[in-house]
C-alpha cells in the first residue's frame, strides 16, 4: 500500500509494553475472525486453530519496541485513518454520524471491556468500549505461519475489525446478540459466522475506495 507521508490516525492507543500480571487467554469468536480471514487470503488457517491458550504469572522482561514495529505501528495508524475516511462519508451520505472506534495496540495481553485476552486470540473487536486491539507480532504471524504476506493482508485484518465497529454502530452487532436465548447454540452460532461474513464485507468496502483513491500497489 501507499501509504507513507498519509495522515495517521489520533484514535490509536499504544499500550506496548504495559502488560497486565495475569493474562487470560482464549479463543472465541477471535478464532473464527482470523479463521475466515486467512482463508479469504488464501492463507492456511490450520495454524491458527492448533494455538493453545495459557495463563501467565506476570513475570516479563523489558520490553524494547524496534524500528521495524514501530513502523508498523505507523502504518497500523494510516490504515485507520483511511477507514475513518471511508466510512465517515459513507455514513453521511446516508444522513449518520460515523464515531470513531480506538485501535489499541498491545503485547502479549490486554484488558479491554469485554475481558482480558492474550495475543493468541488474534485481533479482535471490543462493543464494550469501541476499540479494536491488535498485538503486532499478528503481522509476523500472517507471514510466517498464514503465508499472507504484504502488508494489505494486515490492513484487511485491521478494515475487518472496522467492520465490526460499523456492525456496533448501525445496531447489527445489538441484533443479533438479542437471538443468543431464542436461538439453540448451533442455530446462534450461525448468525455469528454471518456476522464475520458481513465485517469481511465491510472490509471489502474499505479496499473498494482504496483502490479508487489509487492507494494499492
Amino acid at each position: 500500500m501507499k501509504w507513507q507521508g498519509r495522515r495517521a490516525s489520533s484514535n490509536v492507543q499504544d499500550r506496548r509494553g504495559m502488560r497486565p500480571s495475569v493474562g487470560l487467554a482464549g479463543g472465541g469468536i477471535g478464532t473464527i475472525i482470523l479463521v475466515l480471514i486467512i482463508a479469504l487470503l488464501g492463507g492456511d488457517p490450520t495454524e491458527l486453530l492448533n494455538n493453545s491458550s495459557f495463563i501467565d504469572s506476570g513475570a516479563h522482561s523489558q520490553y524494547v519496541e524496534s524500528v521495524e514495529e514501530n513502523e508498523l505501528a505507523e502504518f497500523a495508524s494510516v490504515v485507520l485513518a483511511e477507514t475513518e475516511t471511508v466510512w465517515d462519508d459513507l455514513f453521511k451520505k446516508e444522513g449518520l454520524e460515523y464515531e470513531y472506534p480506538t485501535m489499541v495496540l498491545y503485547t502479549d495481553y490486554v484488558q479491554s471491556a469485554c475481558g482480558a485476552a492474550d495475543s493468541s486470540v488474534g485481533p479482535f473487536y471490543c462493543p464494550g468500549d469501541n476499540s479494536l486491539y491488535i498485538d503486532l507480532s499478528f503481522y509476523e504471524e500472517l507471514k510466517q505461519k498464514f503465508k499472507s504476506p504484504g502488508d494489505f493482508a494486515f490492513a484487511y485484518v485491521i478494515a475487518h475489525e472496522v467492520g465490526h465497529h460499523v456492525q456496533n454502530q448501525l445496531g447489527i452487532s445489538e441484533q443479533i446478540m438479542s437471538l443468543r436465548n431464542q436461538l439453540s447454540q448451533e442455530e446462534f452460532n450461525k448468525y455469528m459466522v454471518r456476522l464475520e461474513l458481513q465485517a469481511d464485507y465491510f472490509a471489502g468496502v474499505w479496499a473498494h475506495y482504496v483502490e479508487r483513491a489509487n492507494l494499492l500497489e
